[in-house]
């Protein structure tokens, strides 16, 4: 019960961080120091950094392409859990940790989508000829959502503890890299990858509170029938 709770208040904190720091962007140090003079919160440090790194393309479509691995987690779990329903024969067979990752990626898209409709700033650099939403970094909201949900699943799946060693091994050194690449490319102000930690550290957190927080009450129904 004490873990289930700090997993809910860390969560709400990391999301509560992210909507004070979102405010914080549309009121601090904001000047139209953007494409086409759009203006940007933080602008003395954002301007600094982007200048500092620059702009590399390359690293950006590597980075774009590697965000396809997070997808394809996504549909390797799709598959699970629509493998157990078609056996099962019942949603309410299938793991209801899967269950949980479901919803839980339906929200990481829905909080893409809000900000995708909302833009709070846009790209230092034009995209294709295009201004994009900026606000926060999608890819790094992608991987940083999706790929401890993969460690998180295979620790409570297998038994194997150098299984266990490589899974985490590669969730961190890929995070790393793609956080990385993606302040490096000079594709995204630096408060934007910054935003997409807060929001895809805090979603992560309520997923995990929600698993142990139904198979407690599980548990305890179980209890009670016996």
């Amino acid at each position: 019960m004490k873990n289930n709770k700090k997993e809910f208040c860390k969560g709400i904190g990391f999301l509560i961080g992210f909507a004070v720091w979102t405010i914080m962007i549309q009121i601090t140090d904001v000047k139209p120091v953007g494409v086409n003079g759009t203006c940007i919160g933080f602008a003395s440090v954002n301007v600094w950094f982007h200048s500092l790194t620059g702009v590399h393309m390359t690293i950006y479509t590597i980075t774009d392409w590697l965000g396809l691995v997070p997808i394809m987690i996504c549909l390797i779990f799709g598959i699970v859990g629509l493998t157990q329903l078609v056996k099962r024969k019942s949603i309410f067979k299938v793991d209801k940790d899967i269950v949980l990752l479901g919803f839980y990626y339906v929200t990481v898209i829905f909080a893409y989508l809000i900000f995708e409709m909302i833009p709070i700033n846009y790209r230092p650099i034009l995209i294709g000829g295009f201004m994009e939403a900026s606000y926060p970094s999608s890819t790094t909201l992608l991987v940083l959502s999706v790929m401890p949900t993969l460690k998180f699943q295979i620790d409570r799946r297998s038994n194997h503890p150098i299984f266990h060693k490589v899974i985490t091994g590669f969730v961190v050194l890929f995070s790393a890299f793609m956080v990385i690449g993606r302040l490096l490319a000079g594709v995204h102000w630096c408060t934007d990858i910054i935003g997409s930690v807060l929001l895809s550290v805090g979603l992560f957190y309520l997923y995990r509170f929600s698993v142990y927080f139904v198979e407690q009450k599980n548990s305890e129904r179980s209890q009670e029938a016996d």
